[in-house]
């Protein structure tokens, strides 16, 4: 079988074939993906364009895949990377930074940002074979000639829209900065991690995540879709996203529950909202022609579930 093919086993029946596609799709373009019941689990086959990208994916044998671990092997027999794979720049045929051009610690990263779980094990090896075939090195030579094209180092330090960037070259820029500050030296597994909470902190801001004030909650732009939840589980406050516990009562009704008991630092529920007993958010009431609200604070801003600067009972700082 083709070297740019691998097999995965043991992948647990639940796991959607969309979700075995998007596990993958952080090594490269894939061509085919078919997946096929094996008694209690699933098994697939994915064919990727390049091989590179096949080699990427050996990185995640024995990775966790939904509820179990997937064992990943080459459909050609040999798990050998000698590196002779890997994309040149002459062969890229536009400016787009393609994933089998990136180094694996950064793709290693990018899986981890993105909530799956990668044993330090697997980044190590990550690191290793970048450095054994000059991953890294090439790929800062591409960074260094896609700068001096777009000037990207001054425009990735402040993207605005008054550079008249385009949004090819957006997406081109993001995190642009970051790869050229650590492109260059060697890595650890740790500096492999920080690199995914940097790109896990800008997957939040691209996807609207927000601090609900006063509590531990977050809202984002889900639309109650947990698999496009960004937000951690059980903080999410959109209403019908599994990682939230915030329901409507009834499908036409504005008025919500959750598990707050009462606690407005744990209630993700918009002011005047919630339903739960002795919640001081079920007891807001918003003032006539203005944006204010009043509660039943008490003048005690502890308990006061109102936005800051926006609460209108006596005595309560805000």
């Amino acid at each position: 079988m083709s070297a740019s093919t691998v097999h995965v086993k043991n992948i647990s029946s639940a796991t959607s074939e969309k979700e075995i596609k998007d596990f993958f799709s952080f090594c490269g373009k894939i061509s085919t993906i078919d997946v096929t019941k094996s008694g209690e689990t699933q098994s697939a086959t994915v064919t990727f364009e390049k091989e590179t990208a096949a080699k990427t994916a050996l990185l995640l044998d024995h990775t966790q895949l939904g509820s179990t671990q997937v064992q990943v092997s080459s459909a050609s027999g040999s798990n050998d990377d000698d590196g002779s794979h890997f994309t040149q720049n002459t062969e890229r045929d536009s400016d787009e930074i393609t994933q089998e051009e990136k180094p694996r610690a950064r793709i290693a990263a990018e899986y981890i940002a993105h909530g799956y779980v990668l044993g330090d094990q697997a980044i190590q090896k990550a690191i290793d074979l970048d450095t054994k075939h000059g991953v890294s090195t090439r790929f800062l030579s591409t960074l260094t000639s896609l700068d001096q094209k777009y000037h990207a180092t001054d425009k990735a330090k402040s993207v605005d829209q008054s550079y008249g960037v385009t949004t090819k070259a957006n997406s081109l820029l993001t995190g642009l900065t970051s790869y050229f500050e650590k492109a260059a030296g060697s890595k650890q597994v740790q500096d492999i991690h920080a690199e995914a909470r940097r790109l896990a902190d800008l997957k939040k801001q691209d996807s609207g995540v927000s601090k609900v004030p006063g509590t531990e909650k977050t809202t984002c732009k889900c639309a109650s879709d947990s698999k496009n939840c960004p937000c951690e589980a059980g903080k999410c406050a959109c209403s019908g996203c599994e990682k939230s516990d915030v329901k409507k009562i009834a499908a036409d009704s504005e008025k919500t529950t959750c598990k707050c008991g009462g606690d407005t630092k744990v209630c993700g529920c918009a002011p005047g909202k919630c339903s739960c007993s002795d919640c001081p958010k079920a007891k807001t009431e918003p003032v006539a022609g203005s944006d204010k609200s009043t509660c039943k604070c008490g003048g005690d801003d502890k308990n006061c579930p109102c936005e800051v600067g926006k609460c209108a009972c006596s005595g309560c700082s805000k």
